[in-house]
């Protein structure tokens, strides 16, 4: 594999705090939080009734027929995948001569899927008969449909991927895409991650094994990384788009650069379908090899947008990670959790917290960690609870994602 540069040239978001990255990025700076009670009669029975939608509903940017033809989680991705096309400059009309489409990729990444489409055809089935079921079910519910038709709107020819990884998806399409580029095979990828699974049965589910925050009376304050009074996370929804490209290609069109991807570590724990390992082995090793994949030194990483979903086990095994990952030189680190504010987002959390990541160094200013009342006594790294002013000159950051069935994923940013 060549060791060539990766930047970031285009950012895309939609998210519960805002329906574009300038309105999101406004709101995480702000402290703002996505979370509200929901008020659909199916979620009057829940253990938990919170949750964080979009602010923005796809169906007021897409146009109604092609919204008709996506499961929610396309339309998310849609959304973030043209956002993050037009502000990279690809999107213009004098652009189409900057982009080989057979050396064009995509890997946009979900956890769970259509799985709104899968339950509502369901539902219709056991109601009305196989009749009424939807000729679209199939290609709408497929895992890899968001990537496909995101594929298929930006004339994508090199590969389209869907990776699969839980919580850590999101950011395994960012892994995935640097290694298109470094092996050659695209010059440029639209990578990201997207999740639609606010829905009364996944809810259930995660809310019957303990993982989903009960504070229903104060749904703002559900989502408390590190906080002694966490008791699990706030499902959110939505997606986020970054567009890469190889430096050589970006300088070549005179691209405005946001950051370079630096590196990626993937690992498992192989320790437990949904706990992870709490000496955290598995997450140090993510971050070394991506650390080391991107020629740096655990005095150059300056910040860490953190996995930290609010879970008892997780957040304590993350930070003890992160110490062992950097060699204890954890003094000139600002940790933070936007996940405070957009609540989980499952396989397009990694995305949209690289999105923050990126836009950190980008702007020098971490976003706060909010509802972070009493910290945690086993931790003990520098987080963020307002805005955060990083260094200038030439700084690292990190950004991790982690996900049941014990993947770990962090991705390695340098400012440009």
């Amino acid at each position: 594999m060549s060791s060539a540069r990766v930047v970031v040239t285009g950012l895309g978001a939609t998210s519960p705090v805002g329906g574009t990255v300038t309105d999101t990025w406004s709101a995480l700076l702000a402290g703002t939080s996505g979370a509200r009670v929901l008020e659909e009669e199916w979620a009057t029975d829940l253990p938990a009734r919170i949750a964080a939608r979009v602010a923005v509903e796809p169906t007021e940017v897409l146009e109604r027929v092609k919204a008709r033809r996506l499961d929610r989680s396309g339309q998310f991705a849609l959304v973030a995948a043209l956002e993050a096309w037009a502000d990279s400059g690809l999107a213009d009309a004098d652009a189409d001569a900057d982009v080989d489409h057979e050396r064009l990729g995509v890997a946009i990444a979900s956890g769970i899927g259509g799985v709104t489409t899968l339950l509502s055809n369901y539902d219709m089935l056991r109601a009305k008969g196989p009749r009424l079921v939807s000729p679209l079910a199939i290609p709408m519910l497929m895992p890899n449909s968001p990537a496909a038709n995101v594929g298929l709107a930006i004339g994508a020819r090199a590969g389209v991927h869907t990776p699969v990884s839980a919580c850590a998806s999101g950011n395994e399409a960012i892994a995935h895409g640097l290694d298109m580029i470094r092996l050659g095979r695209a010059d440029v990828v639209v990578v990201g991650g997207t999740e639609a699974a606010i829905h009364p049965l996944p809810m259930a589910a995660f809310a019957n094994m303990g993982a989903l925050s009960r504070r229903n009376d104060d749904p703002t304050a559900a989502s408390r990384p590190w906080d002694v009074d966490r008791d699990g996370f706030l499902l959110g929804e939505g997606a986020a788009v970054l567009v890469i490209e190889s430096a050589e290609h970006a300088e070549a069109r005179g691209a405005r650069v946001y950051a370079e991807l630096a590196g990626a570590g993937i690992t498992a724990d192989s320790h437990d379908i949904a706990q992870p390992d709490p000496a955290g082995l598995g997450a140090t090793r993510a971050m070394r090899t991506a650390l080391v994949e991107g020629g740096l030194e655990p005095r150059d990483v300056v910040h860490i947008n953190a996995h930290a979903t609010s879970t008892p086990q997780g957040d304590v095994a993350e930070c003890l990670a992160i110490t062992n990952a950097l060699s204890g030189e954890t003094d000139h680190v600002v940790i933070t959790s936007t996940k405070s504010m957009t609540g989980h987002l499952l396989g397009a959390a990694g995305a949209l917290e690289s999105m923050a990541t990126v836009l950190a160094l980008h702007h020098r200013v971490v976003p706060p960690t909010i509802n972070l009342d009493t910290r945690d006594s086993a931790v003990k790294l520098d987080l963020a609870t307002e805005q955060r002013t990083l260094p200038a000159g030439d700084v690292a950051a990190l950004n991790n994602s982690f996900g049941f069935g014990g993947h770990n994923v962090a991705i390695a940013f340098r400012s440009a």
